[in-house]
């Protein structure tokens, strides 16, 4: 058993240490991230960012980080330095990836953020916005997953105030599922997270 361990062990740092610099540095900040230390994930996808300055990924992770820290009802009182954070992020992550799905879905999800902190304050301003991301992002990448269900989501949650067909957006989610299970990211760090939160979303669509 000793040995069996002791060949694993010498099998992992032996793939660690295959890495390059970025891919030891991402494998640790989503690491960290995975263990719920989202501030020190988000300062290495910062310090990762600064030294891939052609790759959109880690300022992708920067705002993801913050943004859905922005979410938790814990962080409310912090949640407008954490999306400013956020925002810096995408910002330049669009610098150097633009018309990229990926970051339109991501803007959407920072001008979401600002709705649900103050729904009647930036529910009429960003509102608009983020459908028409979505629209963006779907005519660029209409079989996007993450496109067709983080835009039947904000859909159904404001279906209340528009009177859309919920039954209709259900079905828009539903159609989410497939593109998940045949989806294959570009690389081990490229967004492929939802498939999930879709799924909880669908059992809850009425």
């Amino acid at each position: 058993m000793t040995k069996i361990i002791t060949i694993i062990a010498l099998l992992v740092s032996s793939v660690f240490s295959a890495q390059t610099p970025y891919e030891q540095g991402m494998t640790k900040a989503l690491g960290l991230w995975r263990e719920g230390k989202s501030k020190e994930a988000s300062d290495v996808m910062e310090r990762i960012a600064s030294a891939e300055k052609s790759n959109w990924l880690p300022n992708y992770y920067v705002a993801m980080i913050n943004t859905t820290e922005a979410f938790n009802p814990a962080n409310k009182s912090n949640a407008t330095a954490l999306l400013e954070k956020a925002q810096q992020a995408q910002d330049a992550a669009t610098v150097i990836s633009p018309n990229n799905a990926e970051l339109l879905v991501m803007q959407a999800m920072i001008y979401t953020a600002m709705i649900v902190q103050d729904p009647m304050v930036n529910g009429m301003k960003y509102s608009p916005k983020v459908m028409e991301l979505y629209t963006k992002a779907k005519i660029i990448a209409p079989e996007n997953p993450r496109v067709v269900y983080c835009k039947a989501e904000f859909e159904i949650s404001g279906a209340q105030w528009t009177g859309a067909d919920v039954k209709k957006l259900c079905l828009d989610l539903e159609s989410a599922i497939p593109l998940f299970e045949k989806f294959v990211p570009e690389s081990p760090f490229h967004p492929k997270w939802g498939l999930d939160r879709a799924q909880q979303a669908l059992k809850n669509c009425k």
